[in-house]
């Protein structure tokens, strides 16, 4: 909630630090529908640079697990517009209306929307980024980490894509909910506290009572939140990923970023973990590492493939 009411807040300024000029050198195409459910639009905002580098990076725009088109903030996406970076900021379907299964499952069809799309947007569909911070950073490492194969029979063309993403940055993020904060700390059973308590408040349909009823096995809400976990699915073959985390972060402890980079770095993946001291849970002043994650995206995305464009010449 915190990293929302950040997205909300530097919204109000955008235009005096700098809107003005980011506006000149950059294409916003809004509400852009990358899926339908339950009779609703699911949308994102796509911001072109005007010297584009051919590479897409996904804003997760998430805080709490809540999303709206307002929380699209354009200081949020400009370092890496500048960089010539194409933004997908992406609005998933808001907790408390729907829960992180369901927010997950949104995030996975707009992976796979961009790609399907990739030469309408002019980017690379096999090098794409992602990054968001507190529940976006949450949903960039479940894409990261957990992307989907597509399923080559889907009726959708678009669902027969991968969701995996090539590289991931983020700020702040929840990663184990089965050891959160010290180890065999398991929040199950709507442990999250309001106001993020619905966004696991999961439930079921019971087609004889016509009702959604709530899940309450704890054997089974233990296996729904080691799903929604990003270092569940920790492998060799997860992407390049940075996370930055404050040690003062009284709402998502940095021990949460220390496990991830622990996991990743015993796999061999490239990853890297810094840590803010003194830091909590937001605040402007981590709007300075946008201008890391462009660091990282121009290591991982960029300079990979101008590496395999030249080595595919030889």
């Amino acid at each position: 909630m915190r990293w929302l009411r950040l997205l909300l807040a530097v919204a109000l300024g955008w235009l005096a630090l700098g809107g003005v000029a980011l506006a000149q050198e950059t294409a916003r195409t809004q509400d852009v529908i990358y899926g339908r459910k339950h009779g609703l639009a699911l949308t994102m905002d796509v911001f072109t640079p005007t010297k584009a580098n051919g590479k897409g990076v996904i804003f997760v725009v998430s805080g709490g697990w809540f999303s709206s088109t307002e929380a699209i903030n354009p200081l949020l996406v400009g370092p890496l517009v500048k960089r010539g970076y194409t933004v997908f900021a992406v609005v998933h379907g808001s907790q408390p209306k729907y829960t992180v299964p369901e927010i997950v499952d949104d995030m996975n069809r707009a992976v796979r929307f961009i790609r399907f799309h990739a030469k309408k947007f002019h980017v690379d569909p096999n090098h794409l980024g992602i990054y968001g911070g507190s529940a976006g950073g949450h949903l960039s490492l479940m894409l990261g980490l957990g992307g989907k194969t597509g399923d080559p029979k889907a009726k959708d063309p678009i669902d027969r894509l991968s969701s995996r993403v090539q590289a991931v940055a983020c700020l702040f993020p929840p990663t184990d909910f089965l050891n959160f904060g010290k180890p065999g700390n398991e929040l199950i059973d709507r442990a999250l506290q309001p106001p993020f308590t619905a966004a696991v408040d999961f439930h079921e349909f019971d087609s004889k009572k016509a009702l959604y009823i709530p899940i309450k096995d704890h054997d089974r809400l233990r296996a729904i939140m080691k799903e929604i976990s990003p270092i569940t699915h920790a492998s060799a073959e997860a992407p390049p990923t940075l996370l930055i985390h404050g040690d003062k972060d009284n709402l998502v402890p940095l021990q949460q970023s220390q496990l991830m980079y622990d996991k990743l770095k015993s796999l061999g993946v490239p990853s890297e973990l810094i840590v803010r001291k003194g830091a909590g849970h937001g605040g402007l002043a981590f709007l300075k590492d946008l201008d890391l994650f462009a660091d990282w995206f121009d290591r991982y995305l960029l300079k990979k493939m101008v590496e395999a464009e030249a080595s595919g010449k030889k």
